[in-house]
């Protein structure tokens, strides 16, 4: 299978973590995500292992909520004692509520409101990732009246293209996201960071992208942001402690998709820091990433059932099912490409090809196309592999549609962690007239 975490029992029906889909559909309904948190806590040890190997030190992974945020995610961080890179106060404030130490934050956006900043503060929030001159000057204001100095890293832009889907993109030079190397800008915001009475500048971030299956953007935003951490310390003093280079290793979702060696990748980048620094006759920082989708996707499956076969003569042939781009926009959004199985039948050969739609009054609400599984019916059960990142922080209620409730899985039983939204969840934050 595509994953470890993935299975086809005596009945030839799809598992995830040893549980039959089916009886879990029949259980919790559809359309319903489904993850690992087995599988969860193995990617988190693994990198935790591999960091302590090849980083040293200190350095640890950071865990993107962005890819899956809900209370019960930063619970396995806490006990997997992970640090977490929160990028909303929405973020934030379920991270706290799940009573994760907050001194193992790292707050992150390209635009954060004053409220922010200031909720951020209250909370005791670890590290403040600065990511323009505007929010540097507002944040020492507000951590003067907190009466605190604030731990800042400053988001830098070292100008790489990573080759990915350019909505993903996010170290080239021309980005939303931080202060460019190549224009000088980098250089004055740290000369400016310093020279906050209520600043503590501890370090560097950058992040190059998503979704990146060569080491090589990595290894080259290291290399260049190991230069500008030596050059800042020799013109301005800047000791710069830690240097966070960001997330971005790919998942496989098809079989196409090349295996990563995660471990190796990580021991590779540590071996080029480890030389530069050396180079330098510098003390190596703190190396930090943030791992999120590596961590989640593969954990995670939607299950559907399936409404209607509708084909086309001469043009192509359509299944339907009880979700769409409200749990999923991924494919609406980057044409992104899925692993589907008939969950009942799945060691068969798939031979019947379909474009997967969702029940959206939307003709672009798609799942795939071009897409080959056993033929279903009315009825039968769809699994999208590979949907533990980005589906469920990015669903929405269109077309006013109740969201899914995510079941975890682990030993061998399964309990829901976010319950199914009703359709009266939906009036909530109505007013009556």
């Amino acid at each position: 299978m595509l994953h470890s975490c993935y299975g086809i029992n005596a009945e030839g029906h799809l598992t995830i973590g040893g549980i039959d889909t089916l009886t879990l559909a029949e259980k919790h309904g559809t359309p319903l995500y489904v993850l690992d948190e087995d599988h969860i806590r193995g990617m988190c040890r693994m990198y935790k292992s591999a960091f302590a190997d090849s980083f040293g030190g200190e350095s640890t992974p950071v865990y993107a909520g962005k890819a899956l945020c809900f209370k019960g995610m930063y619970r396995i961080m806490a006990e997997e004692n992970m640090c977490a890179d929160c990028v909303s106060p929405g973020e934030l404030h379920t991270a706290n509520a799940a009573g994760f130490p907050m001194d193992r934050v790292f707050f992150h956006g390209n635009n954060k409101t004053d409220a922010d900043l200031r909720y951020a503060v209250s909370l005791g929030v670890g590290h403040i990732v600065v990511d323009s001159h505007e929010e540097l000057d507002a944040l020492d204001v507000i951590a003067k009246e907190a009466g605190i100095r604030q731990k800042i890293l400053l988001r830098i832009t070292p100008g790489i293209d990573p080759h990915t889907h350019k909505k993903i993109i996010t170290g080239n030079v021309d980005s939303k996201f931080g202060s460019a190397i190549v224009t000088g800008q980098a250089e004055v915001i740290v000369s400016a960071a310093l020279e906050k009475a209520n600043l503590i500048l501890d370090g560097l971030h950058c992040h190059v992208g998503s979704q990146i299956f060569d080491i090589g953007p990595f290894a080259d935003a290291a290399d260049i942001m190991i230069d500008f951490v030596a050059q800042m310390r020799h013109k301005h003093g800047a000791a710069l402690p830690i240097l966070n280079i960001g997330g971005g290793f790919g998942v496989r979702y098809t079989e196409d998709d090349p295996e990563i060696d995660y471990v190796a990748n990580i021991r590779a980048l540590g071996k080029i820091i480890d030389d530069k620094c050396a180079r330098y006759g510098m003390e190596k920082p703190t190396i930090l990433m943030e791992p999120g989708r590596s961590i989640a996707a593969a954990a995670g499956i939607t299950l559907y059932t399936v409404g209607s076969v509708k084909e086309i003569p001469g043009f192509r042939n359509y299944v339907s099912v009880d979700g769409g781009m409200p749990d999923n926009p991924r494919y609406t959004l980057y044409q992104s490409r899925y692993t589907i199985l008939h969950a009942a039948r799945a060691g068969e050969c798939a031979d019947y090809e379909c474009t997967v739609a969702g029940r959206c009054c939307e003709s672009g609400d798609l799942l795939a196309e071009g897409v080959k599984i056993v033929r279903p019916v009315r009825g039968d059960i769809l699994a999208v592999l590979v949907t533990g990142a980005y589906n469920h922080s990015m669903a929405s209620n269109y077309n006013r549609l109740p969201r899914p409730p995510i079941v975890m899985v682990s030993g061998g039983k399964d309990r829901v962690a976010v319950r199914r939204e009703t359709y009266d969840d939906l009036l909530t934050l109505d007013e009556d007239m």
